[in-house]
């Protein structure tokens, strides 16, 4: 099993009521030396653009920059990068870049945003699909050696060598982030890592994990080898104190996917317009226009319904059910990771039992402080870590002996 800490770059909001942009960056490049001494295997960036009070991740490779000093062991990982965004060519060479700068520690993970970022881009959101499935059979060929040219539907490259390549060989290792279970499936089929978003406990979620594997085992892999890799997002908090650990990770969570962000209305806002616009949503957008549909009035929840919107599944339904359930239960259930260091080693089995290969903590949120964040870091590396390890390490020689 490895460990993670997942960034959406958040903090507490500061004596005035606003948001200091400079002490977050700063106290995420200290949590972030911290984690990799105190033996973290990873560190994810989100990429998200106007999304105030949720996310300052809008560039996440010039964060990559300043950690490719900071820090020696843990992974850097880009989670993910936003395909539709940008020309193949520019992601090609940013993550080739941070790869030399890392010495070969990337992890490239991939994903298409939602519609309220991408109509705000320019985007449309009903060509992400297809921008991200050319982007991803690009990215690997202007890797190779050598000139790279391309002729699709979206972009045309006439022969270029671009540089650099990256240091890792072939390439670094690519991921998806994924909502649902399509998009597991996906993943799979492509040869695609999964990086798990989504709030279900472990018991529910093994049954993706395993249908994941065998649809991995034979796919054509879309990179120059298959990244069979499942990695679930955990909201997480280690503490001396098991009830405050549990009650603190609890609303942690619960905030996080709580409707009362500076940036939610206007995303309700362009929901709703872009229903009205359309009349019908396309299947690969249904799980997100759910999601915030939900928070709108009658007529326009009705309308969603005559469109085919399901607002009671998937999800978005389990986030919501989520807020009515108490830390012990959360705990339990293993949906977030919080408690003292045994509680948090219990929460950790329940993912290694279902094959999980990495778990990703969501550490750092609006209601946990930098001081809190720090000495959670310690915490799961002083005393959870190496529990985890030394078990896997005796079930090793163990089953090398028989």
């Amino acid at each position: 099993m490895k460990f993670a800490l997942l960034f959406e770059i958040q903090g507490p909001k500061d004596d005035d009521g606003g948001y200091d942009s400079h002490t977050l960056y700063k106290n995420t490049l200290e949590q972030c030396a911290f984690a990799d001494e105190m033996g973290f295997d990873g560190l994810w960036f989100t990429e998200h653009h106007f999304l105030t009070g949720f996310c300052e991740s809008p560039c996440p490779e010039v964060f990559f920059g300043a950690l490719s000093q900071r820090t020696k062991r843990a992974r850097i990982g880009f989670g993910v990068s936003i395909l539709p965004y940008h020309h193949p060519v520019r992601v090609a060479e940013r993550v080739a870049m941070v790869d030399h700068l890392t010495d070969g520690r990337v992890e490239f993970g991939t994903g298409r945003s939602n519609p309220y970022e991408q109509t705000g881009m320019g985007v449309d959101p009903r060509e992400t699909r297809s921008l991200w499935d050319e982007s991803i059979r690009m990215i690997p060929r202007i890797w190779e050696p050598g000139e790279f040219s391309w002729e699709g539907v979206n972009w045309n490259v006439p022969a270029r060598n671009v540089l650099p390549k990256p240091y890792q060989k072939p390439h670094p290792p690519m991921w998806l982030a994924c909502q649902q279970p399509e998009s597991y499936q996906l993943a799979a089929e492509k040869g695609l890592g999964v990086l798990a978003n989504n709030p279900y406990a472990p018991g529910i979620l093994e049954q993706y994990v395993q249908a994941y594997r065998e649809t991995v085992a034979k796919c054509d892999p879309v990179g120059a080898f298959v990244n069979n890799q499942w990695s679930s997002n955990v909201f997480a908090y280690c503490g001396e104190n098991d009830r405050e650990a549990r009650d603190l990770c609890a609303d942690s969570m619960k905030t996080f996917f709580g409707p009362d962000k500076p940036y939610i209305r206007g995303r309700i806002d362009a929901y709703e317009q872009l229903l009205a616009a359309w009349g019908e949503v396309p299947d690969h957008l249904q799980n997100d226009f759910t999601r915030w549909i939900r928070y709108s009035d009658e007529d326009t929840q009705n309308k969603a319904e005559e469109a085919g919107l399901n607002l009671d599944t998937g999800p978005n339904a389990a986030r919501h059910a989520m807020q009515r359930l108490d830390p012990d239960t959360l705990v339990e259930r293993g949906v977030i990771i919080g408690g003292n260091p045994e509680t948090c080693i219990e929460g950790v089995h329940k993912y290694q039992a279902i094959g999980v290969d990495q778990i990703m903590m969501i550490m750092q949120t609006e209601t946990i402080s930098h001081e809190r964040m720090m000495s959670s870091i310690e915490m799961f590396g002083k005393h959870v870590f190496p529990v985890i390890r030394e078990e896997e390490k005796a079930k090793a020689a163990a089953s090398a002996r028989a």
